[in-house]
């Protein structure tokens, strides 16, 4: 074979292997001699010297960062289990390969120990209410700690509070009186604003007796819709009122007439005569 059509087929070779693809979610960090180049490759196709030059492929995508359980001694010494997520990315490649060895396990490193830090400072009920504001200083803690590594943490969430049993029975028990308490208040303002009422309608009731009267008649109306053998009918006070009245007024009589005949007897007044019957 021609020694030129070899040299020719090795330099086709070589200026094939030469050639690299970047994706569009990828940026090229090219080193010449081992000196990093002064802009990462864009996406598409690029030219690589070999040997004198390498490149390193770094995904600029954002990155979920499953942060493994901690057990954390909150500050009023709650001993408590939590895990978190991180959404971090690439922003600066060129940090990202010169600054750390590996920024993925660098970031889990410092999101593990910053969430054992912020929550110990925390107290339990700070913790379980005031879960956005926890997220957001682990957010700032993080991001501020990559930052000369060229990666930027956008979001830190706190997914799961492991509380111990006896803690979790403690505040059961807790909610439940806190319930039955609510439940009391209720009633008792609902007893309160139902006796206010009906305190109104008995002064306008007292006020008017017709009114008692018709709604006594109204009540025997709704007792009478009912399938009942027997009816027990209240009768208000009242309606015997007249009757007591005439009963005391002849009372009086009687005892005004017995007052008059058993009135003795003034010396030098005769007593009156009685009429004799056939007596004109």
């Amino acid at each position: 074979m021609n020694p030129l059509i070899i040299v020719a087929i090795l330099a086709v070779m070589y200026f094939l292997s030469c050639l690299k693809v970047v994706n569009q979610y990828e940026r090229g960090v090219v080193y010449t001699l081992g000196v990093v180049s002064a802009n990462p490759r864009e996406p598409g196709l690029t030219f690589v010297l070999r040997p004198f030059q390498m490149m390193r492929i770094v995904d600029i995508r954002t990155i979920t960062l499953d942060v493994p359980v901690q057990e954390v001694i909150t500050r009023d010494n709650v001993t408590v289990r939590v895990n978190a997520v991180a959404y971090f990315r690439v922003l600066d490649p060129i940090k990202a390969i010169n600054e750390i060895e590996n920024f993925i396990i660098a970031t889990s490193q410092i999101a593990q120990t910053t969430l054992r830090s912020v929550l110990g400072e925390s107290e339990l009920d700070h913790l379980l209410s005031e879960r956005e504001h926890i997220n957001q200083k682990l957010q700032e803690i993080i991001d501020k700690q990559t930052d000369p590594w060229g990666i930027k943490v956008s979001i830190v969430e706190v997914k799961d509070v492991e509380l111990p049993e006896s803690l979790r029975r403690a505040m059961a028990r807790q909610a439940e009186a806190e319930r039955e308490k609510r439940a009391k208040i209720i009633s008792a303002e609902g007893e309160y604003q139902a006796s206010t009422r009906l305190g109104e309608a008995a002064d306008i009731l007292t006020r008017s007796p017709m009114s008692l009267q018709l709604r006594f008649l109204q009540t025997l109306a709704e007792i009478s819709t009912e399938k009942n053998s027997t009816i027990i009918m209240p009768v208000p006070v009242d309606l015997l009122t007249p009757f007591v009245q005439q009963h005391l007024m002849i009372q009086q009589q009687l005892a005004a007439e017995g007052a008059a005949s058993r009135q003795p007897l003034v010396p030098g007044v005769a007593p009156p005569s009685l009429p004799r019957e056939g007596a004109a």
